[in-house]
């Protein structure tokens, strides 16, 4: 398998994704004492293009390193990053591959890709019930950090009307709490 340098790896996405590619940016930092660069790609796509970025990635390195899924509550949007590497663990040859996009709160479904990435099951199930993403396809949708006693629809990461926002009052332990 041959090492596709930053610019190589952008062109293969724009190339194999086409027009689901709204934007890449390459980022350079210097790591460590005698200041090696760092490549990390933020691969901006149309959502319905997650599975076969992630296809692609596949295609690019047998098993690509998942680190784990980070998303932000943007007001009508909520913004989603899934955090890969290549070369994950080869000194001085890892590029950080990001694949963001953003969704409207009216339509909060994505695809899942456990069966790409078997490990994602676990961020996934991290999203639904902290974000409130709709992970369709997901082999496993039970919560994973909050209890089944946590009120359904509420969202411990969002800032909207789905956050928890006075729910402290509520919650076992949290008695006696000041709220402002």
């Amino acid at each position: 398998m041959t090492r596709l340098g930053p610019d190589e790896l952008a062109q293969s996405f724009e190339k194999t994704l086409g027009d689901a590619v709204i934007g890449i940016r390459k980022c350079e930092r210097e790591v460590g004492v005698q200041r090696h660069i760092y490549v990390s790609l933020w691969v901006k796509i149309k959502p319905q293009a997650l599975h076969d970025a992630v296809l692609h990635l596949c295609t690019l390195e047998p098993m690509p390193h998942f680190s784990v899924i980070s998303s932000a509550d943007l007001g009508d949007e909520i913004e989603v990053c899934y955090h890969f590497s290549l070369c994950f663990g080869q000194r001085r040859s890892a590029t950080a591959i990001v694949l963001k996009f953003r969704l409207n709160k009216s339509n909060l479904a994505v695809p899942t890709i456990t069966d790409l990435i078997p490990g994602a099951i676990f961020s996934e199930r991290e999203q639904q019930e902290m974000m409130g993403l709709r992970v369709e396809g997901i082999p496993d949708d039970r919560r994973l950090f909050v209890s089944d006693s946590f009120p359904a629809g509420v969202n411990p990461w969002r800032r909207d009307e789905t956050g928890p926002h006075d729910m402290l009052h509520i919650l076992g332990g949290r008695e006696g709490i000041q709220h402002e």
